[in-house]
């Protein structure tokens, strides 16, 4: 016991320095490295079982994914019907809808896109009525830009122009 309560005379402050300092770096390895270790053993078997499951059903898994996305697409209506249905949604929010110029871009694929450049007219909360209610109720349109501009500074009407893609399979 003596001999223990003579050691720290006899290691010296350097000595002590280096004791605290294999003591800390021991607390360290069991309080923070220990545990990363075990998460890092964790986390690369999640990632190997991933890869095991996608290597089993990749091509199927693309192809069910690729006929889900058809199958979303894929609606009775025309392109007539969803633009009444966005004229109807401009007339209950009060958003004025002006002519509107439509381009279908042809596809080597299935999908078949309709783009529209809408001018439209109305109150900040009417245009924004109106893009949640038509993006709601017309599943296969994308907003793809909105511009709007107000006259002056006291006026509480915006102009704007709406472009929308409409995206339906070719039947």
């Amino acid at each position: 016991m003596e001999r223990l309560l003579q050691l720290p005379h006899q290691l010296g402050g350097l000595g002590l320095a280096a004791l605290a300092l294999m003591a800390a770096a021991a607390a360290f390895n069991f309080i923070v490295l220990e545990p990363l270790e075990r998460k890092n053993a964790a986390l690369q078997d999640g990632v190997a079982r991933q890869a095991r499951s996608a290597e089993a059903g990749a091509p199927g898994n693309a192809d069910d994914k690729l006929a889900k996305v058809y199958a979303y697409l894929q609606k009775d209506e025309e392109t007539t019907d969803w633009l009444a249905k966005l004229h109807g949604i401009g007339a209950a929010t009060g958003v004025q809808l002006k002519s509107a110029s439509y381009r279908t871009e042809k596809t080597a694929g299935r999908i078949v896109r309709t783009q529209m450049v809408l001018p439209l007219a109305g109150s900040y909360p009417q245009i924004r009525d109106f893009l949640q209610r038509a993006l709601a109720e017309i599943p296969v349109m994308s907003m793809d830009q909105l511009t709007l501009k107000r006259e002056t500074r006291d006026d509480g009407a915006l102009q704007g122009e709406l472009r929308l893609t409409l995206h339906m399979v070719k039947s």
